[in-house]
């Protein structure tokens, strides 16, 4: 029996270690032997742009979105700035309409449908050579629209991610270890940008070819990753931009990371089930090993922890080392719980915070990943709610 435990055990750490440290590793090498593409000039003309702004009951920060968004250094008279109401309740609505004389339009949606349905809505309204999609809790920096679509002078360049940057206002926030997974992600998606392109685009702020983005999705998926599984099924690539930087508020708590992740998850999971096609290696080759490397295998950590868990459960009886293992699993446990009831803006000590963020984050991996087998859709779009910053905190 311990023997089978051992190799359990061996089989999870490896299994995890190849997910965030052996696949990074393999991109880099790929990367080193690939050709580095050359910038492509600014185009001579700034094609024309649609901004899609969904929204749900925003009106504590649309003022500042909207403002924030005409901002951005680009030609006004090639952007137009579209705000999908999901039939919000709020002022929202209203105080989008002041902006109509800025070129910001107004989509009001009769009936809550959910955000992917409320984007197909506006597909009749969009005119523009690309799309932009952003959201009410994102501050794209003034330069990084430009940057984002510059990206398109790549003949071979079918979306443009912008490069997503976690900020707060307190460095104790119980979900501190956020900034640190989304900067490791970021990597990672710089480095599948060098090799053959990123499996998903970054929901806060990314830019997609009319020609891909005009397709009506299912109401379970989710646009932003579906955007690069179409871009690929097309022959094109989704590039991360690093310049196109993006500041997007930390949520305060580690309770609302937890519904978050677990909304996020279903929908990947749904929208990967959707584009299985491209998980064919014979086909897809690299791009279906970065696929399922960057998806897939992040998704079933949770699980694969969870029987090791067990192995090291097991070995406790026998073994001194595992004793050790099951108590230093068990605080990270406690260190969760403490996370999850401590209050949102009271600072939680770094040494609880980390530890917290990932045993959060893996429950709602194993909670979504039961719910997309069985099936689940999620209910009706609630945007997460986040503490505005300011844009001058990226970095």
């Amino acid at each position: 029996m311990n023997g089978f435990c051992l190799w359990l055990l061996g089989s999870a750490v490896a299994f995890a270690l190849y997910t965030y440290t052996g696949y990074p590793l393999l991109l880099a090498l790929f990367a080193l032997v690939r050709r580095r593409r050359p910038p492509a000039p600014p185009p001579a003309e700034w094609p024309t742009l649609n901004i899609v702004l969904p929204v749900y009951n925003e009106e504590a920060v649309i003022r500042r979105t909207l403002e924030n968004l005409l901002d951005l250094d680009y030609p006004v008279d090639r952007r137009q700035i579209l705000v999908v109401s999901d039939a919000s309740t709020d002022r929202t609505d209203v105080i989008v309409r002041e902006y109509a004389g800025r070129g910001v339009g107004l989509l009001r949606l009769a009936n809550r449908t959910g955000k992917t349905a409320a984007e197909n809505a506006a597909l009749p309204l969009l005119h523009g050579e690309i799309v932009v999609t952003t959201d009410a809790s994102a501050r794209p920096a003034r330069e990084a629209l430009k940057a984002l679509i510059a990206s398109f002078a790549d003949p071979t360049v079918g979306v443009a991610s912008g490069h997503y940057v976690s900020v707060a206002r307190e460095d104790g926030y119980a979900n501190h270890a956020e900034s640190w997974y989304v900067g490791y992600d970021m990597l990672v998606r710089r480095l599948e940008t060098r090799v053959a392109g990123i499996p998903g685009a970054a929901g806060c702020f990314h830019a997609v070819r009319a020609s891909i983005h005009r397709h009506t999705l299912p109401e379970e998926v989710s646009r932003d990753f579906a955007a690069a599984l179409l871009a690929r099924e097309h022959g094109l690539r989704a590039v991360s931009v690093e310049s196109a930087v993006c500041a997007v508020p930390r949520v305060p708590s580690l309770r609302r990371e937890y519904h978050r992740k677990v909304r996020t998850i279903v929908r990947g999971w749904h929208t990967l089930h959707f584009k299985r096609a491209l998980l064919n290696p014979f086909r897809q080759g690299i791009f279906s090993w970065i696929l399922a490397s960057h998806k897939i295998c992040r998704w079933i950590v949770p699980h694969v922890a969870a029987a090791a868990f067990a192995a090291l459960v097991c070995l406790a009886r026998t073994v001194w080392w595992a004793r050790w293992g099951v108590g230093v699993a068990g605080a990270a446990v406690l260190c969760a719980a403490l996370a999850w009831w401590w209050p949102e803006h009271r600072r939680l000590p770094k040494i609880v915070a980390v530890p917290a963020y990932f045993i959060v984050g893996s429950l709602a991996a194993l909670h979504a990943s039961i719910r997309a087998a069985r099936n689940g859709h999620m209910p009706m779009w609630e945007p997460t709610r986040r503490d505005p910053v300011p844009t001058a905190d990226v970095g």
